[in-house]
């Protein structure tokens, strides 16, 4: 029997994106306990390479998982390569909880990196897929937002459980991570595959019916419809011609898509914002806060976060997504050196570790170390507003029909393979380079800056079959692109016309017959070739 579907886009964004509240499950589930009593304690204390290693094995997983995402989405789909990636998470979770010590925490990490790693890149690819090309910035944000969400819910679900005693402690926390899960995979069950993936993979009626349910509440003659299909069409047929293989990720331009999906989400790891995610309980070390008070004014951060996404939720349309990576990328290195120049400045090193702690090693009091807060409780506001939300955004529109799943696996893969370099850094570079490390990350955000704008052409408004052209030889420079001036708006005015002058382009029929028309001149073209 089969379940029926919802097709309100709010709805599935929000059922999908759970496996984005996964990510920001594990994130805090570490982030809040590795500074309590019962961590050091059982685990003796890690520091330096160790704890990398512990922080930076679920990026290492999800290197993996961002691997193997995009052929398992090709062949089964977005929406059940979302389902097979919540099996790798249920035996991580269970391998965590179950640890008795460093090693086996680090390969239960590692597990669950696969699911964040094929969720990370799947979830932003479906929810492009079906969003409206107006709205998919809006859209798409949502897995910004739930990954924050899960962070914030698990940060504080962390600090409960840090008054239990012993290693009760943390694997109580780690254990609710089992919630999410669960939820996830009865969720799937009712949402529809993607009609672009639908149309990928020949199967024509459901795909135009999938559209129509989705855009106009199943009116198969709604202009949108109408138009929106014949370019997918019109699109996929031009890039089945276009070869298969790694080539495809290179012909026409499209070399110059495949560096800015790999790089933006690049330059989202090297922004220095993991300073911020994964160890603020270092940094206000480093400020002279200790114990709950440290706790609490970590939260206080993750909550500012979730606050100013959402702001930028209603916005991210309008504004378009060069403006708020450039400037974003600007004000975060600008924010970095100030936090840098303050420890610098102010620093008294502490060789036994602040708290006993052997990864903070310097101390600020007084008016520096309020500087250090606020700038970086700062950072994660610009963060929050410009690259948290548009790195992910961008990555997932910058792709062709033909290379979008594996395509996105690649944009995950500069992702997780710079979260694991840069997580497996920080606590080392906190013990040895000290506050230079925010000087490093600040020189990065000016380099971030300079790429997005002279490289990376405006997505926003476009259609995702639009942004072929910007990408193109023969596209415009990157620097004189603008938001919206979609093409779409015009081709569907022109089905408005043919509509009232009564010419059949309406009918599921003529669509279909039109389809295996151009299928059977792509074919014909392709054994010229």
């Amino acid at each position: 029997m089969k379940l029926p579907k919802v097709y309100n886009v709010y709805f599935l964004a929000i059922i999908a994106t759970v496996g984005g509240m996964l990510f920001g499950f594990d994130i805090s589930s570490m982030s809040a306990i590795i500074g309590t009593p019962q961590y050091i304690d059982y685990y003796d204390n890690p520091h330096g390479v160790v704890q990398g290693s512990i922080g930076s094995a679920l990026a290492a997983g999800s290197v993996v998982g961002s691997i193997i995402a995009g052929p398992i989405s090709d062949k089964i789909g977005r929406r059940d390569s979302i389902m097979f990636a919540c099996l790798w998470w249920l035996i991580g979770t269970a391998v965590q909880v179950a640890n008795n010590g460093r090693g086996m925490l680090i390969a239960g990490r590692v597990l669950n990196g696969v699911t964040v790693g094929i969720t990370s890149s799947q979830v932003p690819v479906y929810l492009a897929e079906i969003a409206k090309h107006d709205k998919r910035g809006a859209i798409i944000v949502i897995q910004q937002l739930a990954i924050e969400w899960g962070i914030l819910i698990m940060y504080f679900i962390g600090y409960g459980c840090s008054f239990i005693k012993g290693s009760a402690s943390f694997r109580t926390a780690w254990g609710i991570q089992f919630i999410p899960c669960v939820f996830l995979m009865a969720g799937l069950p009712f949402l529809p595959r993607s009609p672009r993936w639908l149309a990928k993979v020949d199967r024509t009626e459901e795909a135009i019916h999938t559209l129509a349910k989705i855009q106009a509440n199943g009116r198969i003659d709604d202009p949108l419809v109408i138009a929106e299909y014949e370019e997918i069409v019109t699109v996929l047929t031009a890039e089945r011609v276009a070869g298969k293989g790694w080539k495809k990720f290179f012909y026409n331009g499209m070399w110059r898509r495949t560096m800015a999906g790999f790089t933006v989400q690049a330059w989202q790891q090297l922004s220095g914002a993991n300073v911020m995610t994964y160890y603020i309980v270092y940094v206000f070390q480093m400020a002279n806060l200790s114990g709950n008070i440290n706790l609490i004014s970590s939260g206080v951060q993750y909550a500012l976060f979730i606050i100013f996404t959402t702001f930028i939720f209603f916005y991210i349309d309008k504004i378009g997504r060069r403006p708020l990576l450039v400037y974003g990328a600007i004000a975060m290195g600008v924010c970095h050196m100030v936090v840098g120049g303050t420890l610098g400045a102010h620093y008294t090193y502490v060789p036994g570790g602040v708290g006993g702690n052997l990864n903070v090693v310097m101390r600020v009091s007084g008016g520096p170390a309020h500087t250090v807060i606020a700038f970086s409780y700062l950072l994660i506001i610009i963060y929050a507003l410009t690259l948290a939300p548009v790195c992910w955004v961008y990555a997932a529109e910058v792709w062709s029909l033909e290379t979008r799943a594996t395509g996105m696996g690649i944009a995950a893969v500069g992702n997780w393979l710079f979260n694991f370099a840069i997580g497996l850094f920080i606590p080392p570079g906190f013990r040895n380079i000290m506050w230079k490390l925010f000087i490093v990350f600040g020189v990065l955000c000016f380099g971030a800056a300079i790429q997005f704008y002279f490289t990376y052409p405006e997505t926003c408004g476009k259609t995702i079959e639009e942004v072929e052209l910007l990408f193109s030889p023969e596209g415009p420079h990157p620097w004189k692109t603008k938001p919206g001036d979609s093409r779409l708006d015009g081709e569907i005015a022109e089905v408005r016309k043919a509509q009232e002058k009564g010419e059949a382009r309406t009918s599921i029929n003529r669509i279909i017959e039109q389809e295996k028309e151009q299928n059977s001149e792509a074919v014909v073209e392709k054994e010229m070739v």
